[in-house]
């Protein structure tokens, strides 16, 4: 049930969660290109994991089959990138 109502709220909002998605992209990759290795990697990884959902579900609900896999991609990339971050690998 819990899952219907995301769906519904994200189809009624599905252009300003890809548009929160895509800024928090664009902003933790812009963070990396500033700081370089200064870059605080757990909170960049985090964030673009974050937005890989969003689109991912956004791309997921409309079907877009080469968005989903590019953004399912991005989320174990994120992951990985997480358990790096913290030590893991």
């Amino acid at each position: 049930m819990p899952t219907a109502l995301l769906n519904i709220f994200v189809r009624k909002n599905m252009k300003t969660v890809e548009m929160i998605a895509v800024v928090m992209r664009i902003g933790s990759f812009s963070v990396v290109s500033w700081l370089g290795s200064h870059s605080p990697f757990l909170i960049i990884w985090v964030v673009n994991t974050i937005d890989a959902v969003g689109l991912s579900w956004c791309a997921i609900l409309k079907k877009d089959m080469a968005y989903t896999l590019l953004n399912v991609f991005w989320m174990i990339i994120g992951v990985i990138g997480i358990l790096r971050a913290v030590g893991v690998f």
